[in-house]
């Protein structure tokens, strides 16, 4: 798997070289649905030449990066571009490892479970193999380095990135059993921003599942924390899916949120690809976000270019971007229930006069 992984990079990295030396680049890093006030290159910069002056980049209203950030560009901001690209490639190298170790938990507990007859008889389409779960790390790998929303982050040099790195790791510690390095990473995520917070739920679920311990407006802001403990109930079982929905919903309701956050959560896709089957409205709700991811750019330009529309154009693509992300996630997370009940209690339901039952789940 090393060749194909090294591939990937590869093919990553040349994108992006090729994309930094386009006219395209500085277009890109003006993009509001790339970058953002909390994220922006231009930013960082800025609050660099503040401090080369004397001054606190923190004195006024224009810079919003971490200290720690600011000092790291203070030394490398003549390689940033290989900085981020590097980021990228760190991400999913971390990613990669830790979908490997996640599937070999899996395909362990579920060759248990199978052992002690946990599974109902007519379920054997719905067991994963090896083979299937083969080229999952590489798939994995291969929609972050290649999904458009990564690309478009990287070149316009979004801290974003550098957000997803720190995540990707405390990923990857968590699988590998590491309490110490994943409340390192965490922290430090949380210190760039403030909800991977919510991240730890699920990361203590998985440590005290998997080490053998037993588990004893102002609005749009906080709105993220308070689906954590009902979905840490919900999935006590599943800490990773359950890690999956927590980044899909900080990327939904985080505060100037870009296609970069959006672009983590879409790389666990491939991890989930057995769920397919149940998912109900994909097709429909995959041309909704192509579709807004389109329109971003029209209507921005006809807002502040042309004069032609207003703000609440732009406001609501922005909207109906978020509902399909949130109609699927709510897909998958109706996916993943709908098997697991399968699982346990057969594939094909039947009534108690012999016909055909319909599962709905409340």
């Amino acid at each position: 798997m090393a060749a194909p992984l090294a591939l990937v990079l590869v093919v990553a990295v040349t994108v992006r070289a090729a994309l930094f030396r386009s006219s395209l680049a500085e277009f890109i890093s003006e993009r509001v649905e790339v970058v953002s006030p909390l994220s922006s290159w231009k930013r960082v910069v800025e609050g660099l030449s503040l401090l080369d002056l004397g001054v606190s980049p923190y004195s006024g209203a224009v810079f919003h990066e971490t200290p720690l950030i600011i000092y790291l560009f203070h030394f490398l901001i003549d390689y940033a571009e290989l900085v981020f690209m590097i980021t990228d490639a760190l991400t999913a190298i971390a990613l990669y490892f830790a979908i490997q170790d996640f599937n070999k938990v899996v395909f362990k507990k579920q060759k248990l479970l199978l052992e002690l007859d946990q599974y109902a008889p007519d379920v054997a389409e719905l067991i994963r193999t090896p083979m299937e779960m083969r080229y999952i790390p590489l798939k994995v790998a291969l929609f972050y380095l290649l999904n458009p929303y990564t690309v478009l982050s990287c070149v316009a040099k979004s801290t974003c990135a550098i957000n997803n790195t720190l995540i990707a790791f405390f990923i990857l510690t968590t699988i590998k059993g590491s309490a110490f390095l994943s409340a390192i990473f965490l922290a430090l995520a949380t210190y760039q921003s403030l909800y991977p917070l919510t991240l730890f739920v699920p990361g203590l679920l998985y440590l005290l599942q998997f080490l053998g311990f037993h588990p004893c407006s102002l609005w749009l802001h906080i709105n993220v924390f308070f689906y954590t403990i009902p979905l840490a109930i919900k999935l006590k079982e599943h800490p990773i899916f359950f890690m999956f929905i927590q980044i899909a919903i900080i990327s939904i309701f985080k505060s100037y949120p870009t296609v970069g956050d959006v672009a983590l959560y879409m790389a666990f896709f491939p991890v989930w690809n057995h769920l397919y089957r149940f998912l109900r409205n994909i097709f429909v709700l995959t041309c909704i976000i192509i579709v807004c991811s389109l329109l971003f750019p029209v209507l921005w330009h006809l807002w502040i270019y042309a004069g032609s529309a207003n703000s609440n154009f732009f406001y609501a693509i922005t909207l109906t971007f978020n509902v399909g992300q949130i109609l699927l996630i709510s897909d998958y997370f109706y996916a993943f229930l709908r098997r697991e009940y399968y699982l346990t209690h057969g594939l094909y339901l039947t009534t108690k006069d012999g016909t055909e039952a319909m599962l709905v789940l409340k």
